[in-house]
C-alpha cells in the first residue's frame, strides 16, 4: 500500500511539472519570443485557459502527501519553510503578471508586470530544480526526524548544507533549460507567425542547454549519493524510466529539426516524466535521505499513514481523478489548435 501511494505523489508530481512546466516555459520565453503588445497578448493567450488549473496537480499533491505520508508532510514543510515561502511569493508574482497587465492600457504598467511574469517564472523554474536536487543530495534530519536549511550556508556540498550549494544550483539550471525548451516547444505549437518562429530557434539551441546541465547532474548526483544506482542494478526492468527520458531527449532534437511542434512538446513532456521517474525509481524506498547520518532518512515505511487510512484514500483518490481527467481533457480539447487573438482576451 505504501508502494502505491509513493507511485501515486511521485505521479502528480510529474502531471505538475509536465503541465505547469509549460506554462513556467512560457513565461522565461515572454520577453524573447515577443517583441509587442499583440505578440506577448498571444503568448499570454496560449496559456490564459490552462496556467492556473495546471497549479492544482501541485495542491492535489501536497494534500495526498499529508493523507498518505503525514510525518514526511511535517518534517519537509517545516524544514523547508523558508524556501517554500519564496517559491508562494513567486507563484503570486507570475499570477498577478498574468492578471494584471491588461487591467490598464499603459505601456509603463504593461512592461512591468511582463517582466513579473517572466521574473517569477525563471525563479520558480530554477527553485523547482533546486528542490529536487535537495531531495536526491538529503537534508541534515535529526534522529525525530526534523530538519531546517537556511538558504545556504556554503556552496559546498556537505551534511549541514543550506537550500543552495553547487549541486543544487545545477540542478536548478536542469529544470531551467528544461522548462525553457518544454515551453518553446508548447508556445511553437500553439501560435504562428513570428513568435513561433522564434520559439523554434530558441528550441532549438535551448535543447543543448539540457543535454549539457543534464549530465553535469547526473555525473554529480553519481559522486554524491552512489548508491541511487542500487535499485537500477537490483530491478532491470527499472531502466524503463531512463530509456523513456533518452527517447524524449532524441525526440526533442529530431522533431524540433522537422518543425513537428506536438510531437516535439510530447517528447519534452516525456523526457521530464521519465528523469522524474528515474530519480524516483533511484531514491526508492527513501522519501527525504538524510544528510547527516542514513539511518535517521524518511522512507515510505516509517512516514506512512495506516494501512486502514490508505485503503480508503484509494476510493476517494481514483473519484478525484476521474473529476481531474474529465476537466482537464474538456479544457484541453475546448482550446486545441492555434491561439486566435480576441478583444476580450489578455
Amino acid at each position: 500500500m505504501e508502494i502505491f501511494w509513493f507511485c501515486v505523489i511521485a505521479f502528480m508530481l510529474a502531471m505538475y511539472v509536465i503541465l505547469d512546466g509549460f506554462d513556467l516555459g512560457a513565461g522565461i520565453l515572454h520577453l524573447f519570443v515577443a517583441k509587442n503588445d499583440n505578440e506577448r497578448r498571444t503568448v499570454l493567450n496560449a496559456i490564459g485557459p490552462v496556467w492556473d488549473g495546471n497549479e492544482v496537480w501541485i495542491l492535489a499533491a501536497g494534500g495526498t502527501l499529508y493523507f498518505a505520508f503525514p510525518l514526511l508532510y511535517a518534517s519537509s514543510f517545516s524544514g523547508f519553510y523558508l524556501p517554500l515561502m519564496i517559491v508562494l511569493w513567486l507563484m503570486m508574482l507570475r499570477g498577478l503578471g498574468i492578471e494584471l497587465r491588461h487591467h490598464i492600457n499603459n505601456p509603463m504598467w504593461k512592461t512591468f508586470w511582463d517582466g513579473s511574469f517572466a521574473l517569477g517564472s525563471t525563479l520558480l523554474a530554477i527553485f523547482l530544480g533546486a528542490a529536487l536536487g535537495n531531495v536526491v543530495r538529503g537534508v541534515p534530519l535529526n534522529a525525530d526526524g526534523y530538519f531546517f536549511e537556511p538558504l545556504w550556508t556554503s556552496f559546498t556540498v556537505q551534511p549541514e548544507a543550506g537550500i543552495l550549494d553547487w549541486f543544487t544550483v545545477i540542478m536548478g539550471l536542469v529544470g531551467l533549460s528544461t522548462l525553457t525548451v518544454h515551453g518553446a516547444n508548447y508556445l511553437a505549437m500553439k501560435t504562428d507567425g513570428d513568435v513561433q518562429t522564434r520559439s523554434r530557434m530558441i528550441g532549438s539551441f535551448a535543447v543543448w542547454g539540457v543535454v549539457l546541465t543534464s549530465v553535469a547532474a547526473l555525473i554529480s548526483a553519481t559522486f554524491i549519493r552512489p548508491e541511487i544506482w542500487n535499485n537500477y542494478s537490483e530491478h532491470w526492468w527499472g531502466n524503463i524510466f531512463p530509456m523513456m527520458g533518452l527517447l524524449g531527449l532524441i525526440g526533442m532534437f529530431l522533431y524540433n529539426r522537422k518543425n513537428q511542434d506536438t510531437k516535439a512538446f510530447l517528447s519534452s513532456s516525456l523526457f521530464i516524466g521519465g528523469m522524474l521517474a528515474s530519480t524516483a525509481f533511484g531514491l526508492f524506498p527513501n522519501v527525504l535521505p538524510a544528510s547527516t547520518d542514513p539511518k535517521f532518512s524518511l522512507t515510505v515505511y516509517n512516514t506512512a499513514a495506516s494501512s486502514y487510512g490508505l485503503g480508503v484514500g484509494i476510493v476517494w483518490w481514483v473519484i478525484g481523478m476521474i473529476l481531474a481527467f474529465g476537466y482537464f481533457g474538456y479544457i484541453f480539447y475546448s482550446f486545441r489548435g492555434k491561439v486566435k487573438l480576441h478583444s476580450e482576451g489578455y
